[in-house]
């Protein structure tokens, strides 16, 4: 069953190692099923409980799933192999179009911004026991969500969007749980839930955001959470239209027990307005992180939601980290407060460049989707050649592998630094790496 590997081990975590092992070094394949717990404990002479414990274990890791009588099987996209190392090395004199970063020029100087948070921390030092959040921070971000329709709620601060969706995560489900998410989406995203021990429902996604059959059969499924990006998502760049969250929210309604998460990562960089459905359920989260604004070392989002997510998350955050550092959260403010972002100039920038590829491209005949933010999505039939042609012709984009599930293949080039000298170029390359599409798109 297992080839020429060989379980070892006496104690549950010792066995489990044994397992993980062979995984991390690829002598267990993924979807390699594993011996049952009783034939297992047989052959390693141990009790049933301890290989009962061990595959408890894996699967709390995320390292296998089990399926009942079908027994345990290595997951397909272990947590062991993250989608970050599914990338393209950019060789000297190649152009790159893959990083997904905002461009730096776009930034805002962060100098002035945290000399004042230091001078007012030396005025007002953060001691223990103090509030974790800043309450300028608080009643700016507070005003803002107020300003979109975002439902009333406790905020919290964390490291980040993806810190904020794990730790809501880790707040309501268990392993094994299931978790709706978009297909194609974020490969962190991606990589986090099995390294949580959660399985993921694949839901489509076009320009408008998750499709609502795709949602419904997930939650009637058995998905106990359904993660959506509000606008700006990546890889695609859709935008969940006031349409669409209706007929999301009626999707929703049927399932109140269902855990919301909404990822607003693209705050501040899109014209676009945002259609919450917050509220919808009785547990909801809704993110909003700075990274894209104001740069990505700024490691800090703003959570809201309902009392006891919200409750659940800052409990546990005082267990670990306590709380995200006073002196970033009065730089942030700071930085809004001087307005140094124009959220309506940044859009329009990166709407400029993303609008011009994206008219190349369907001049050649190359479908493509980004309806906002900083990338360009092209569904490809080969993927792998399609990557390969390119890095050739000079252009490194960034393999659809990363981004997906189940969805069919494509590549994600990143306009963000996009000169209109490079447009034509490259729009030209694309068509001869992926060949003309049957459609013209304007997304």
């Amino acid at each position: 069953m297992l080839g020429a590997y060989r379980i070892e081990g006496r104690r549950a975590a010792e066995i489990a190692s044994s397992v993980e092992r062979a995984v991390g070094s690829g002598k267990l394949a993924p979807g390699q099923l594993l011996p049952p717990m009783r034939e297992l404990a047989t052959d390693l002479g141990v009790n049933p409980n301890t290989v009962a414990a061990a595959y408890r274990i894996l699967r709390e890791r995320g390292v296998i799933e089990t399926a009942g009588r079908r027994g345990s099987r290595v997951r397909p996209r272990p947590a062991t192999t993250g989608r970050e190392y599914v990338r393209v090395d950019v060789p000297e004199g190649v152009r790159d179009v893959a990083s997904g970063n905002p461009d730096p020029a776009l930034l805002p100087p962060l100098a002035k911004a945290f000399a004042a948070a230091a001078e007012s921390a030396d005025r007002e030092p953060v001691l223990y026991g103090d509030d974790p959040v800043d309450p300028e921070l608080a009643r700016i971000a507070r005003a803002r969500l107020d300003a979109d329709g975002v439902p009333e709620g406790p905020l919290a601060v964390t490291s980040g969007s993806l810190d904020a969706i794990e730790r809501v995560l880790v707040a309501h489900l268990k392993p094994g749980d299931t978790v709706a998410v978009e297909d194609p989406g974020w490969g962190g995203l991606l990589d986090l839930i099995p390294a949580l021990g959660l399985r993921m429902a694949p839901v489509g996604v076009d320009d408008e955001g998750p499709l609502p059959d795709d949602v419904r059969r997930a939650l009637d499924s058995g998905a106990r959470a359904l993660i959506v990006t509000d606008r700006v998502q990546n890889p695609t760049g859709a935008v969940v239209s006031a349409t669409r969250a209706r007929a999301l929210r009626s999707a929703l309604r049927r399932r109140p027990e269902i855990l919301l998460i909404e990822d607003d990562h693209g705050h501040g960089i899109v014209d676009l307005p945002v259609h919450p459905l917050a509220g919808t359920t009785h547990h909801w989260a809704f993110v909003r992180s700075v990274a894209k604004a104001y740069g990505p070392d700024l490691r800090l989002a703003v959570l809201t939601g309902d009392e006891t997510t919200v409750d659940r998350v800052r409990g546990r955050q005082r267990l670990g980290p306590g709380w995200v550092s006073r002196l970033v959260q009065r730089a942030v403010v700071r930085l809004w407060s001087d307005g140094a972002v124009d959220p309506a100039a940044v859009a329009t920038t990166y709407g400029r460049r993303r609008a011009l590829l994206m008219e190349a491209l369907a001049e050649r005949g190359v479908e493509a989707h980004g309806r906002s933010g900083l990338n360009v999505w092209i569904p490809v039939p080969d993927e792998t050649g399609a990557v390969s042609r390119l890095l050739h012709a000079g252009w490194a984009v960034a393999p659809g592998a990363r981004f997906r599930t189940s969805s069919p293949p494509g590549i994600r080039i990143t306009t963000s630094t996009l000169t209109e000298d490079e447009v034509t170029p490259l729009a030209a390359a694309v068509a001869t790496a992926v060949g003309p599409g049957p459609t013209r798109s304007h997304v």
